[in-house]
């Protein structure tokens, strides 16, 4: 194994795959950053580029996108209080209050090093025991996914805050945004109104910049005072290191833990993906916390579960679909369209007919991994004087 990594990491240390990479962490950056694009779009768009690149090359310019796309979702969570991507939801729960409080440096750097630590997490997680990861996801019945999706609900009750009548409003909202489109079992098409576009209903994306993006601007627009000066949540642009100290990291060290673990396994999980993951690691590490009740108000820990967990959804999404050919969630789904373009077929064969390209891949995630924490330490005091700039613009 240790020889197969080893030759992957020589088939990707290439001036020209380095430079694609590092070209597809700030595409990925970007993608996740503004609302409304993600690491599907980055990667359904950067697919065909890929087309006369071999497949190792390709699978590298893909992964370092979906590994940035994933990371940058907390740019705009933390700056804008609009998460950049779905996976990204939790982050603004302790991100934004803390980049109110003048900490935006602090918030950005906590995002990113934990971003970090979660996909190697994921990474090695998938490296060493994906074949017995993904056996066990295999024994996932009906019965197991009902039990997940009524845990999922319960968790209105933790994230709903001291209203718990807005929790089910907005719960019920949700309920209401999913029955519109075609029926998953009879077809029907339902809440349509004769448009054809309707009949693939509301994607995630567009709800979350609806609810989120759209309440944000409006918010912003009622308040005269904060469009007629520069916001005053300007007060720390730059600091030493990420910003925060030694002692706060190994605070956290617990935190991560448990978050990577939930991240990885809810990504091993098809169909599921980072957009669970967050918020079931935000609100486990918020039930064992000994202060829950400073949860919201802009404490690291609500940062370092989203961040790690989403994060580590990345390696434990790539367990099912290199193993048995199952994308985890949509961004893989885009993954294993590359794989079979360069007639690369997945599956629990492919260990041994192609393993100069699964190393590559390995190797390739770790490397963007490295590219990712670099450029986004070079660009913590850009993203930080974001806020500087006058709301209006």
């Amino acid at each position: 194994m240790v020889d197969l990594f080893f030759n992957g990491l020589a088939s990707i240390c290439t001036p020209s795959i380095l430079g694609m990479m590092a070209l597809g962490v700030v595409v990925g950056i970007i993608f996740g950053s503004v609302p409304g694009l993600t690491a599907v779009t980055g990667i359904a768009l950067f697919l065909p580029v890929t087309y006369g690149l071999g497949p190792v090359a390709g699978m590298a310019l893909l992964m370092s996108i979906y590994i940035g796309a994933v990371s940058g979702g907390l740019i705009g969570a933390i700056l804008l209080n609009i998460p950049g991507t779905p996976a990204s939801i939790a982050t603004c729960f302790d991100g934004v209050p803390l980049a109110r409080r003048g900490q935006a440096y602090k918030a950005l750097g906590v995002g990113t090093v934990f971003s970090f630590l979660g996909t190697i997490f994921g990474i090695l997680a998938l490296v060493f025991i994906s074949p017995t990861l993904a056996s066990f996801a295999l024994k996932f019945g009906p019965q197991e996914y009902f039990s997940v999706s009524i845990f999922a609900l319960t968790l209105i009750a933790s994230l709903s805050g001291k209203s718990l009548i807005k929790g089910l409003l907005s719960a019920g909202l949700g309920f209401v945004f999913v029955t519109v489109g075609t029926a998953p079992i009879d077809a029907v098409s339902r809440y349509t109104f004769g448009f054809s576009g309707m009949r693939s209903g509301f994607d995630i994306l567009t709800v979350l910049v609806g609810l989120y993006a759209i309440s944000e601007i409006l918010n912003t627009a009622a308040n005269k005072k904060s469009l007629a000066t520069a916001s005053s949540q300007t007060a720390q642009f730059s600091g030493k290191g990420f910003g925060f100290s030694l002692k706060e990291f190994f605070s956290q060290k617990w935190n991560f833990l448990i978050s990577a673990l939930i991240g990885t396994g809810i990504g091993i999980l098809p169909g599921i993906g980072g957009t669970t993951s967050n918020l079931l690691a935000y609100t486990a590490i918020k039930n064992r916390s000994q202060y829950p009740e400073k949860f919201g108000t802009g404490v690291i820990d609500g940062l370092v579960a989203s961040e790690t967990a989403n994060n580590a959804t990345i390696g434990g999404a790539m367990i099912p679909l290199l193993t048995l050919g199952i994308p985890g969630d949509a961004a893989t789904a885009m993954l294993l369209g590359g794989l079979i373009v360069h007639g690369v077929q997945p599956g629990p064969l492919l260990f041994t007919t192609h393993p100069d390209v699964v190393y590559g891949v390995f190797a390739a995630m770790m490397i963007a991994s490295v590219l990712m924490i670099l450029i986004q330490m070079v660009g913590l005091r850009v993203f930080a004087k974001v806020l500087k700039i006058p709301k209006y613009y």
